[in-house]
């Protein structure tokens, strides 16, 4: 099937294995676009240098350089930095595309390859990519004519109103062009990441959840059998005192009267960990919920309380910090309508920014101490300096408004008025290159406002921690 090609650009294929070179390249011959071929880390970014591909495929697992530091390289060179990259990488690896896109990496490709699906992501970022380019001409374009009407207005001065208004309007017209394009981007990749997102967590715990059941269904049987079998064994020393000598010898080797104490308790850890994992798969279920076009009445604590189940792992202690602490201040708030997968994505990114701005103070306090050679001299241990991270959640309802009210606060590093005039911007971001895109909190704007009718604002000062306040009408009018 041939699906029509209108964009021009000039693809780069990445990858070790020749028969996927050949699949994509035959794929891939009949759109009009140039191919290039690379088949290690080393060879793409040489050619990436020399021919400026307007799109990089590039595969995950290769000898050499992998794709990951291929990728972090080709970002960290302005020759290369603002090529889009497609992972090419297989369904199963959800680890390795989370951290592709947090590289920099625009999309992915799962394989086997699907023809259409290939065509179809190519196209969409090969349009953004002409656009954005589009952009930077018409820039330029702009500048020049900016700078050619000003020689003119030495010598024209009776056009200088004109020009003025001329410039106005070009400029006007290029802010909204560039601001379009950039709500374009924040929908296309909120979409495609929700929908990508949902469909690997539901996948994957459908599959975890009947090995899961099956382990949590025989535990039990495997501890009566074991009870059973300690019983039956407690009975024959009763009935039998003096057994044969080499069942002595086994009952001394095997320490029983340890095993009999100690295996009960195997079982039963077994179990609680066992059941801790179907936690975690109903809170992965329950977040990834996919069909954002139903409004739903909802209890928005589950949604939450789902949301810190999967960020566990970030708030526990680690060499750099202590634990993060979690302070819950739920009100009695009623089931609220609205769209629950977007809404606990709102969830995780404002969760996700507190433990970034907590992990941030930490090494701001540490550096500090650092400066004062009296602390350091005087033995005080560094974490004595520090104050314990602590994330507090609040919910509860504005009666008058009909409005639930979550209000999500950490004691964090904070913002300055530059940061948080700026936070509505799309891509603007304060974290170092790979570690954030600029888009969570534009997309949960969007969220919030756009999609429940709601509000998101914040109140954050430098080292006084930040609070976001989240209103969403416990009557939905958006469904």
């Amino acid at each position: 099937m041939n699906i029509p090609v209108l964009e021009k650009g000039v693809i780069l294929i990445v990858d070790d294995n020749p028969h996927n070179l050949e699949v994509l390249s035959e794929a891939l011959i009949d759109t009009g676009w140039e191919i290039l071929i690379a088949v290690n880390g080393e060879g793409a970014i040489a050619q990436a240098e020399y021919a400026c591909p307007d799109i990089i495929l590039l595969d995950v697992m290769m000898p050499g350089i992998d794709g990951f530091t291929a990728c972090q390289r080709l970002k960290l060179n302005p020759l290369t930095c603002d090529i889009p990259i497609i992972f090419m990488t297989a369904l199963s690896e959800t680890v390795d595309k989370v951290k592709g896109l947090s590289l920099g990496a625009v999309d992915y490709i799962t394989k086997p390859f699907e023809y259409e699906e290939v065509l179809a992501r190519i196209k969409t970022h090969l349009q953004i990519r002409n656009l954005t380019k589009e952009l930077k001409t018409h820039n330029q374009q702009l500048k020049q004519e900016i700078a050619d009407r000003l020689a003119v207005e030495t010598k024209l001065e009776k056009l200088t109103q004109e020009l003025e208004q001329r410039v106005e309007e070009r400029t006007s017209q290029l802010s909204q062009a560039l601001d379009n394009l950039q709500q374009a981007q924040v929908s296309l990749i909120q979409q495609e990441k929700m929908s990508t997102l949902g469909e690997l967590i539901a996948g994957i715990a459908h599959e975890i959840n009947n090995p899961v059941n099956f382990i949590l269904g025989n535990l039990s049987h495997a501890s009566e059998y074991t009870q059973n079998l300690i019983d039956l064994f407690q009975l024959y020393q009763q009935y039998y005192p003096n057994p044969e000598v080499e069942i002595e010898q086994k009952i001394d080797e095997i320490d029983i009267d340890f095993l009999i104490q100690d295996f009960p308790k195997i079982i039963s850890s077994m179990y609680k960990g066992t059941k801790r994992l179907a936690q975690m798969i109903y809170s992965l279920r329950h977040f990834s919920r996919r069909d954002d076009s139903v409004v739903e009445p909802i209890d928005i604590h589950e949604g939450i309380d789902c949301t810190l189940l999967i960020l566990q792992y970030r708030l526990k202690a680690n060499s750099e910090r202590t634990e993060i602490q979690i302070i819950k201040d739920y009100g009695t708030v009623p089931l609220v309508e609205c769209f629950p997968g977007p809404l606990n994505q709102v969830f995780m990114n404002l969760l996700a920014n507190a433990i970034d701005a907590i992990e941030e103070s930490f090494v701001t306090r540490r550096n500090s101490a650092a400066n004062f050679p009296k602390i350091a001299a005087s033995g005080v241990h560094l974490s004595s300096l520090q104050n314990n991270g602590q994330i507090t959640i609040r919910t509860g309802v504005d009666e008058q408004r009909s409005v639930v009210v979550i209000q999500i606060a950490d004691n964090g590093i904070g913002m300055t008025e530059e940061v948080k005039q700026r936070l509505s911007e799309p891509m603007f971001t304060t974290k170092p290159v790979g570690k954030g895109t600029g888009l969570g909190l534009s997309i949960s704007r969007q969220i919030i406002e756009e999609k429940h009718g709601g509000t998101l604002w914040l109140v954050s000062e430098p080292g006084q921690g930040t609070e976001f306040c989240i209103e969403i009408p416990l009557l939905s009018q958006k469904a």
